[in-house]
């Protein structure tokens, strides 16, 4: 685990070589995505309609809504949304999911490429995806989107330690054993030592926005053996796996749950809100 004064290792910073292979894994079972990952707390709604203005009425634009895991209580709570997803079938689901919601409007396409309205928007989010857009284009590009004073929101999602934490600590054999790009002895940091900074950087750099303000919760998340299977199906690199490397990976992971924490594990998380207001 890093000390006090070292960079915790992120989960939300693929390499630049595979970024756009793995993002292309989450539409491959996007039902079983919408099944497995969690939605975001509470809290990190009331904080994007108070430091972002994602309220009644305002229009937001959301980058890589996947199958509308925030996009549903967003539109619940009045926003007119135009949700961009690249996945067809991720975004199928999405489109299910807001059925009759209205002032919603699912897009399938690369954020990268798709031509944005003329009208601007009042803020841009984008909740854990943020990551896999192109670095080139996107803070830029959601510069451009947003009116004068309109807010870009990014979500990050961190594992940190807590729950169940020898777990975490006994699985990495597993994952030494079958991921052969795994480093040795890692483990999840503590939640004071994830640093935001490298996106307060991007943003900065941009020239396009104000200072970056951040707001930061952490929730503990209870999986039975066959959530907790299904959850770890649903994340890229998982999912990049040969066949026969990910199948013997999970039946690790579920030996170990079932053979010395009673079939039942707790993973905590850090949700991360950033919020930067257009020049």
């Amino acid at each position: 685990m890093p000390d006090d004064t070292s960079r915790a290792r992120r989960d939300d910073q693929p390499e630049e070589s595979r970024r756009a292979r793995l993002g292309r894994t989450f539409d491959e079972d996007a039902e079983l995505y919408d099944l497995a990952r969690p939605g975001y707390p509470a809290e990190l709604y009331e904080d994007l309609a108070e430091f972002a203005g994602a309220g009644p009425g305002c229009r937001l634009l959301e980058i890589g809504c996947g199958t509308g895991q925030a996009t549903v209580p967003l539109a619940g709570r009045g926003c007119r949304i135009t949700a961009v997803e690249a996945g067809p079938s991720m975004a199928a689901v999405a489109r299910r999911n807001l059925d009759g919601a209205a002032g919603v409007e699912i897009v399938t396409a690369d954020f990268e490429s798709w031509p944005l309205p003329a009208e601007p928007f009042d803020v841009v989010l984008a909740a854990t995806a943020f990551h896999w857009i192109d670095p080139a284009v996107r803070t830029a590009k959601a510069a451009e989107a947003l009116r004068t004073d309109g807010a870009l929101a990014v979500v990050r999602t961190q594992h940190v330690s807590g729950g169940t934490e020898e777990f975490f600590v006994e699985v990495q054999r597993c994952y030494e054993r079958f991921d052969p790009e795994t480093p040795p002895g890692v483990r999840p940091p503590r939640a004071a030592d994830v640093d935001g900074s490298d996106h307060a950087l991007e943003v900065e750099r941009s020239g396009a926005f104000g200072p970056t303000e951040f707001r930061r919760h952490e929730r503990d998340l209870t999986y039975a053996t066959s959530e907790y299977l299904e959850l770890l199906q649903t994340y890229s690199g998982h999912r990049a796996l040969p066949e026969t490397a990910r199948n013997g990976l999970l039946e690790c992971v579920a030996s170990l749950i079932d053979g010395r924490y009673g079939g039942r594990v707790v993973k905590r998380c850090l949700i991360e809100l950033a919020v930067s207001r257009r020049r």
